[in-house]
């Protein structure tokens, strides 16, 4: 795992919100799942229900990612919020009790793209942080292998302005799993900068700071400070996040051979996200056309390629949606250099 002061000896393979190119997002279902594939740790993002029990879903916003709109009991609740300077309309966590998220059904987000996932719809409710830790430590113990733990805090200024901060929560969570310890196998990410460098004093397992490829950190855009994420992924921004993070996680189209360099001469792990196999998200020159030259979004392109040149510019890990196909493309590349 990304320790701090450690450096992994093979990339890692991270399930991306589970293996959720096979089943829907943030369920128990998919991250079994991902583990099951062979891959070294998971990946949730964090919100929090309206009694404050944190729980697994990509947004506040629910509506795509839950059955909530053919609850006719929740109809009223249907509304319009502003979440880091983006209008969303629809039903949100907050919103809700645990009791109540019990009662909605996970959905497929992309059911355009995943069509076969959404078999699967209906079949798994709204899982709490405190299930996937238990759940990582049972399977841990089946696997013989030590399952590592990303949790994603989402939306952490906004969450905190609506009453409902993430980050006590979670450190209340990790203690209590005893997992807030040195060399644990967990590290907790963000978007956002200053949740991290609160952090930094409060958990003893690693933090990373996310780089998206457009925009700024809220907790900067609220506080008035110009920085963006392009600022952050330079030299100087390294030398400010190596102060509280051990890893930065850079979308794919911020990732070349210079970030890497350089965020490694900072003493930053780089775990690169998201790698997916469908045409759609992959680059123009990895697609696969169908024999009658039509290229569909949802079919496979050459992902097998994405993820060797990632692994051949040194990224420490990636996050991927097919744990399969990352664990296959790292051993095809066996043995790499260690870092």
């Amino acid at each position: 795992m990304i320790v701090p002061g450690a450096a992994p000896a093979r990339p890692l393979v991270i399930g991306h919100r589970g293996a959720s190119g096979y089943r829907p997002e943030h369920t128990l279902a998919a991250y079994e799942l991902a583990v099951r594939l062979g891959a070294d740790a998971i990946e949730p993002d964090v919100v929090c229900s309206a009694d404050g029990v944190l729980v697994l879903r990509h947004e506040p916003e629910i509506s795509a990612t839950t059955d909530v709109a053919s609850h006719p009991e929740f109809a009223d609740r249907r509304t319009t919020r502003t979440i880091d300077g983006v209008e969303h309309e629809g039903w949100f966590v907050d919103d809700f009790t645990l009791a109540e998220l019990r009662t909605l059904r996970a959905l497929e987000r992309i059911p355009a793209v995943r069509q076969e996932n959404t078999l699967y719809d209906g079949r798994h409710r709204v899982a709490t942080f405190d299930e996937l830790l238990d759940l990582r430590a049972r399977l841990s113990a089946e696997t013989g292998r030590q399952i590592g733990l990303f949790p994603e805090i989402k939306h952490s200024t906004w969450f905190a302005g609506r009453g409902l901060p993430i980050e006590p929560a979670l450190v209340d969570a990790l203690d209590r799993a005893a997992l807030n310890r040195p060399g644990s196998p967990v590290c907790v990410q963000s978007f956002e900068t200053s949740n991290l460098a609160a952090l930094r004093s409060a958990l003893r397992v690693g933090l990373v700071q996310l780089l998206d490829d457009h925009g700024a950190p809220a907790d900067l855009v609220a506080a008035g400070d110009p920085r963006t994420y392009a600022d952050l992924a330079t030299p100087a921004g390294f030398a400010g996040i190596a102060r509280y993070a051990d890893a930065v996680g850079p979308a794919k189209a911020l990732t070349d051979a210079l970030l890497v360099d350089e965020a490694h001469d900072f003493g930053l792990a780089v775990l690169v996200f998201t790698l997916r196999n469908e045409n759609c998200f992959l680059p123009a020159d990895l697609r696969r056309a169908r024999p009658d030259g039509v290229v569909r979004d949802n079919d496979f392109g050459d992902a097998f390629a994405e993820y060797e040149r990632y692994f051949r510019l040194g990224a420490d890990g990636v996050f991927s949606d097919h744990p399969d196909t990352a664990v296959a493309a790292r051993a095809a590349l066996a043995p790499l250099p260690s870092p």
